[in-house]
């Protein structure tokens, strides 16, 4: 490979190819009585000897993401240790579509579909927007929640100073940036897996509409667990991406020093890291599951 050629793929392919994406499990259609339709995933009781006594744990999707392209760098070692489900949101991939988007609709749209599979007591895990409502999921429903884990997250987000126009603009054009990057051509791939892999990628982005996007991060706009943050009673870890410009590290800090029982693990990556710095993220991820998961157990509430 030339120069020329290698500097075209550094700049169009490599930097932004996705994490390797290994054989997923199928999406199952899953009604949801009086909501609509979605698509999910359940691994399963994992093949470990406490597995009925480690938590269920609920995956929470990012913006503009399907639940499978947010959490499948880390889907395989999850569910190694815990039963996973994930799941797509309302008004995005195959999730439920409606006439209006409300995180407090995807929170107890998550408690609807822990109904549909028999789950009692589950962790929600959720990852920016995801995080969102996980905070909502306990605030709404809070004997349903065993503990939670908050990846990117915050007690609000309002760039710009709260416009919610801003917001919108800002959300459609990420989106189309990360369409147009991760769907680049490259010079000379290096192989037809990574080329595979994006085009991938790019599908699971292409199944919600910028419109949805728009309208989902105008919601966004408008959350603000601040005043009642502070009372969640539940062990909860958070992963705090320190190198994020659109969740600055402080703001994911503060969240961590208002949470009463919860334990930080910090990485050095930006707000794409659960996708596009995998290695660094999983660990994290794991430690902070992992931290929940024990501080049930000797706290004796474990999930029924």
């Amino acid at each position: 490979m030339g120069r020329i050629a290698e500097a075209g793929w550094r700049a169009t392919g490599r930097l932004v190819s996705v994490a390797p994406v290994p054989e997923l499990p199928e999406a199952k259609p899953l009604e949801l009585p009086g909501r609509g339709f979605t698509v999910y995933v359940d691994t399963g009781l994992p093949a470990v000897a406490d597995a009925a006594k480690r938590p269920t744990l609920v995956l929470l999707h990012a913006l503009a993401c399907t639940g499978l392209l947010t959490w499948y760098p880390s889907l395989e070692a999850l569910s190694e240790r815990y039963r996973v489900v994930v799941f797509d949101q309302r008004w995005h991939g195959r999730g439920i579509r409606s006439e209006r988007f409300r995180l407090e609709d995807c929170a107890d749209d998550a408690v609807a579909v822990a109904d549909a599979l028999g789950i009692d007591r589950f962790v929600p895990v959720g990852y920016s927007m995801g995080s969102l409502v996980s905070q909502l999921i306990w605030h709404r429903h809070p004997e349903r929640v065993a503990g939670a884990v908050l990846a990117a997250s915050t007690t609000h987000f309002r760039p710009g100073g709260g416009d919610a126009k801003a917001m919108r603009l800002l959300a459609t054009r990420l989106y189309k940036t990360a369409e147009r990057r991760i769907g680049a051509a490259p010079v000379e791939a290096p192989t037809v897996k990574q080329r595979n892999d994006n085009r991938w990628a790019v599908a699971q982005l292409r199944s919600t509409t910028p419109a949805e996007i728009a309208g989902a991060a105008a919601a966004i706009t408008r959350f603000d667990s601040g005043p009642w943050i502070h009372t969640l009673r539940a062990p909860t870890s958070l992963v705090i991406t320190a190198k994020d410009r659109a969740i600055p590290a402080a703001r994911q800090r503060q969240l961590a020093r208002l949470l009463p029982d919860s334990t930080s693990y910090e990485i050095a990556a930006g707000h794409a890291s659960v996708v596009m710095s995998a290695a660094k993220f999983r660990p994290a991820l794991l430690a902070a599951c992992a931290s929940v998961s024990v501080r049930l157990a000797a706290s004796g509430r474990e999930p029924r």
